[in-house]
């Protein structure tokens, strides 16, 4: 098999700006969809979104859709999948998935009947009546959505937020998708300054270098279709040889601050395991005290919210007092997000443009103020 429909979830609200990415990256019948970004393509195509999309959470190959109401009916779709053309002999292939609103809605029984008829699909194809399964592992992930079955395998193995530079966060950890996607809802390209003023664990701050540098996310980390059998390692190297070259040089100023200094060490060892501490300033500061570092710039900051990191009245009080401090802040685009959803209120000041995005489970708006005051 030599080329492929890929099937791309992402975070949702995050859709849109995943389509974009991968069509800048060239690739082929880009599809946006609510909860994820369909495109097509070869290998190449594969380690080119591997390591150069921003905000999508994994990559899967889809390998099957057909309908399913019974045992027997998935049993069958599974076991006419062409599996041996991506899982060898040896390969070791468990199975995961999910189902909603279906006749099919026990996750486990599911997933042994699709363990089952891939195995007697592989041990059919390969002539043997027991597989090892001691080689490199194929992750087999099923879907079954209104009786609509989709069978996937996936390439990525951790997901593509995981880009390597976040050993450990804080207690309020922000995944590196959202935070990219924040950022390019900011239009932030590296001219302005830009500062994230409750920057915890440094992620804001170093997807927005990522991004000025133009440096792809996935650089310093592996793939799980890497160790495919398939995999042809030219064409991994390749991608990589291709992203570096599209790296821009400059001089950017990015500051994060956050008035806990654990947090503030954090994100400068953080910043440093991203290769990003050339660009970025962090200090210790309260958001609603310190001093503009400019008169213009970008802020983008993800502050507590009640049901995060304390009381949702403790949280109130922060906002207001935000406000309060950056009341005539006009030169300052400011980019909040929150799942308080009286922020405006609290704010002071209703924001020019929002939208509604996902923090894990938690429904947040993204509150963005694009300077000037409204009157």
């Amino acid at each position: 098999m030599s080329n492929f429909e890929f099937a791309v979830p992402c975070l949702f609200g995050l859709e849109g700006l995943a389509g974009d990415e991968l069509r800048r990256l060239s690739l082929e019948n880009v599809r946006v969809e609510n909860g994820r970004v369909l495109f097509s393509g070869d290998q190449a195509a594969l380690a080119k979104a591997s390591i150069g999309l921003r905000t999508g959470e994994r990559i899967l190959i889809q390998l099957a859709d057909f309908q399913a109401k019974t045992f027997e009916e998935l049993f069958q779709g599974v076991y006419r999948t062409a599996l041996e053309q991506v899982i060898p002999k040896d390969g070791e292939f468990p199975v995961k998935g999910h189902c909603l609103n279906s006749q099919l809605m026990s996750v486990p029984d599911c997933q042994a009947i699709v363990k089952k008829a891939a195995s007697k699909r592989l041990g059919e194809k390969y002539g043997v009546s027991w597989l090892p399964e001691d080689g490199a592992k194929y992750q087999l992930q099923f879907s079954i959505m209104n009786d609509r079955v989709q069978l996937y395998l996936d390439t990525s193995g951790p997901g593509l937020h995981k880009r390597g530079y976040r050993a450990v966060g804080n207690d309020a950890p922000l995944r590196e998708t959202l935070a990219s996607a924040m950022v390019q809802l900011a239009h932030y390209r590296g001219r302005e300054f830009f500062w994230d003023s409750f920057c915890g664990s440094g992620t804001i701050p170093i997807e927005a270098a990522l991004i000025a540098k133009n440096r792809a996310p996935g650089l310093k980390r592996r793939f799980a279709a890497e160790a495919f059998a398939w995999a042809d390692a030219s064409v991994w190297d390749a991608a990589r040889t291709e992203a570096r070259d599209r790296e821009f040089k400059g001089d950017y100023r990015i500051l994060g601050s956050d008035n806990d200094p654990k947090c503030v060490s954090l994100a400068m060892a953080n910043a440093r395991k991203a290769g990003v501490s050339d660009c970025i300033t962090f200090k210790d500061g309260d958001a609603t005290k310190m001093s503009l570092p400019t008169d213009t710039g970008i802020l983008i900051c993800n502050p507590p919210y009640g049901q995060r990191m304390g009381e949702q009245k403790d949280a109130q009080r922060l906002y207001a007092a935000l406000g309060r401090h950056l009341k005539f802040a006009d030169g300052w685009k400011k980019y909040i997000i929150t799942s308080e959803p009286e922020f405006e209120h609290y704010f002071g000041r209703r924001a020019d443009k929002k939208r509604k995005l996902y923090n894990g489970m938690i429904k947040c708006d993204y509150y963005m103020y694009l300077g000037g005051r409204k009157k």
